[in-house]
């Protein structure tokens, strides 16, 4: 599960309200996220030290680790878990994202090069207009990217995000792959020149970048996005252009996503462009781009369409286990960001057509939709009740009866972890090494070394 740290006294302002330890615990619980802790910079640097040091005042501001559900990346930023909380709260509507009304020939254009299919062949674009950033804004705005990078983008393998400044780049862009040796740019922190091959070199002794480079550094083409000058932006997925790196004073972001997993690169765009598009100057408002492919298709990103879902209100009390009126339910999913219109079929059954946002890309299927009502409802609310039998497969029931047999002949049933050590499942087994077991490559400690899951049985002495 990932963590997000934030300040509390900036999450707090964002709320509009102040708690104690205790009732932000109770809050997150009731969310269905978990207050972590509660801790400060100084004191998590004396954490990775190892220094036991007492805290003191002078540890600067306190910040709240909380722990969000893998799925849910509009909860990754201060942004999206303040909104979020808000909503929960009754104390915002849900926000309608749009995307701008731009004339064909002013929108931005990608165009896509042949070549990339051969090593990340998809992009996705988008514009934020008239954003103001200070210096918690923008640290947030990088720190989201990090977290995506780590979750959905498998470590920039599916998808890696490119943020510029668009005031200092032209379009339309091209998104190419090119020979490592004709790619040539500033990269980002730096002040000379490099070749992308002399890059790799560069970044291998680079404790945050060398374990993105095996991505691309035997690829005989590199990714490469330039605008219409030729101007680098970025060597997708490793480093962006020093000459269009976003600052506190950039007002217009460009932000590109390559991949090799589409579904992955639109949710990607649509949480940076929803989660920020709140700092915009027309709020919520997100400008988009053309992405143009080889064989001449274009698309325009992003999507910010509303997904609709029907929903039985059978299927909701059913699953959850408690009856709740038809406007209960659409408030409830209304505080989880999910707008409900109840509808009734031709046979008397009243249904919901839940509309899913952009921001809730973990709703795929109606149990997702009970789930938030749950959630919404409260857990502990919940009446507890016993669970329908079932009945046992014929195998599962011959199983036990076969066991029961052996051990009243007198052995005793051993079942092994599926990752254990050699000793385990040999030796001391009085067996010899079992020949068809996966030995782990470069395993951390001895005692998980083989993968055997294996039941075995041994005579009473």
């Amino acid at each position: 599960m990932p963590t997000v740290s934030v300040g509390r006294d900036r999450l707090f302002e964002a709320l509009g309200c102040t708690y104690t330890y205790e009732e932000f615990d109770e809050l997150c619980f009731k969310f269905g996220i978990e207050l972590e802790e509660a801790t400060t910079e100084k004191a998590m640097q004396r954490k990775e030290k190892h220094l036991e040091e007492e805290a003191t005042e002078d540890d600067g501001e306190i910040i709240y680790k909380i722990e969000v559900p893998a799925n849910r990346y509009d909860l990754l930023c201060l942004e999206g878990l303040a909104q979020a909380l808000r909503i929960f709260g009754g104390l915002d509507p849900i926000p309608t994202y749009k995307v701008a009304n731009v004339g064909k020939e002013s929108m931005l254009e990608m165009r896509v090069g042949k070549e990339t299919s051969k090593i990340r062949p998809y992009v996705v674009c988008a514009v934020l207009r008239g954003v103001t950033f200070d210096e918690a804004r923008y640290n947030s705005f990088i720190d989201l990217q990090d977290k995506l990078h780590q979750n959905i983008c498998r470590r920039r393998t599916l998808v890696a995000i490119g943020t510029h400044d668009l005031d200092t780049i032209e379009g339309p862009f091209t998104y190419e792959a090119l020979p490592p040796s004709e790619i040539n740019f500033v990269p980002l922190k730096q002040t000379r020149n490099f070749r992308a091959d002399e890059l790799m070199e560069f970044y291998k002794s680079d404790l945050k970048l060398k374990k993105f480079l095996h991505i691309i550094e035997n690829s005989p083409v590199y990714p490469v996005i330039y605008d219409c000058k030729r101007t680098v932006l970025s060597l997708p997925p490793i480093i962006n252009g020093a000459h269009s790196a976003i600052t506190l004073k950039t007002k217009n972001v460009f932000i590109e996503c390559t991949a090799t997993d589409l579904t992955k690169a639109n949710v990607v765009l649509n949480t940076m462009v929803t989660m920020f598009s709140v700092y915009c100057e027309r709020k919520f408002e997100v400008e988009p781009v053309k992405v143009t492919y080889p064989d001449g298709k274009s698309f325009v990103y992003p999507d910010l369409s509303i997904y609709n879902m029907n929903v039985p209100l059978s299927y909701i009390t059913g699953i959850i286990g408690v009856k709740l009126p038809e406007n209960e339910v659409a408030n409830l999913l209304h505080k989880m960001q999910l707008r409900a219109v109840e509808s009734v079929s031709e046979n008397a059954e009243v249904k919901f057509v839940v509309s899913v946002p952009p921001t809730r890309s973990d709703v795929l299927h109606p149990c997702d939709v009970a789930e938030d009502v749950a959630i919404a409802y409260g857990y502990n609310e919940i009446p507890k009740r016993r669970p329908a039998s079932l009945k046992p497969l014929p195998l599962s029931q011959f199983s036990d009866l076969i066991r029961s047999e052996i051990a009243m002949a007198g052995y005793t049933e051993v079942l092994t972890w599926i990752l254990c050590s050699k000793k385990e499942i040999s030796s001391m087994l009085n067996s010899e090494e079992d020949k068809s077991a996966v030995i782990i490559a470069d395993s951390r400690t001895s005692e998980f070394e083989w993968d055997k899951h294996k039941i075995y049985w041994k005579e009473a002495d």
